[in-house]
């Protein structure tokens, strides 16, 4: 049901927005997303080259035997560079990312919820970077197992753009799901949701993470494995977070 100023909760958004105000508004925070991530990926594309040895090196440092990186199309370091360039600059650019799309979302809220655009803007921002992170640490762990799993019958050469459409993919994976005690600190205080209805909704929860980790992941069982197990900690998580955001209701 759309909100309107004559709500009693203390809704301020002005009144009902017609659909061309919204569409005008969602296409602008698009632009001045667009515009921050082309911004922050100009100094990576400059320097794709070291970025790229710095995740190569790491990635594949506990690999045996040695990986061995090629390409097979002439153009394909080319789009390498340009892939490694907009990943890292929506990575840095996230803060602003996070930033518009709330500011996107609160003109719809009441003004007790409003107050928690900034900080959950800010929350979203730590819990991405976080689950980049995180994913940055498995990787040597992860490609070590896959690499020596036929040790002595094949050996290893990546093709690059495979490769990094493998790393971004765990990586993206990752930083997204972390997002789930964002969303149930939110989804808690407006009242959608509590600890109890969490906990009454375990066994499915577990089903729905194992399917969107065979989704958002490489069709292989550790990669899978790799994103349900953190998946299944935050969602503890966001119990705990979510009794206590309903505690302070």
């Amino acid at each position: 049901m759309t909100k309107t100023a004559n709500d009693s909760d203390g809704y301020d958004g002005g009144g009902e927005m017609p659909l061309t105000a919204h569409i005008g508004e969602l296409r602008n925070v698009l632009i001045r997303c667009g515009c921050a991530v082309i911004a922050c990926s100009i100094p990576c594309a400059i320097y794709w080259k070291y970025i790229f040895d710095i995740i190569v090196s790491h990635s594949l440092r506990l690999c045996q035997p040695k990986v061995h990186i090629i390409y097979t199309a002439p153009a394909e370091t080319i789009m390498i560079s340009l892939k490694i360039a907009f990943i890292c600059g929506l990575i840095l650019a996230s803060p602003i990312v996070f930033q518009q799309a709330w500011s996107f979302i609160s003109p719809a809220l009441y003004k007790r919820e409003k107050v928690l655009a900034l900080p959950t803007a800010i929350a979203s921002t730590f819990c991405f970077l976080a689950g980049v992170a995180f994913s940055f640490y498995l990787l040597p762990l992860a490609l070590k197992f896959l690499t020596e799993f036929a040790t002595g019958a094949l050996d290893p050469f990546f093709k690059v753009d495979e490769y990094f459409s493998f790393l971004i993919k765990i990586s993206l994976s990752f930083g997204f799901a972390f997002q789930l005690p964002v969303i149930a600190f939110v989804f808690s205080k407006m009242g959608w949701i509590d600890h109890k209805f969490l906990l009454r909704n375990f066994r499915y929860a577990i089903v729905l993470i194992f399917i969107v980790a065979a989704i958002l992941t490489p069709p292989d069982v550790l990669s899978q494995a790799l994103l349900a197990m953190p998946l299944l900690v935050l969602y503890g998580l966001s119990i705990l977070i979510s009794f206590i955001a309903g505690q302070k209701k």
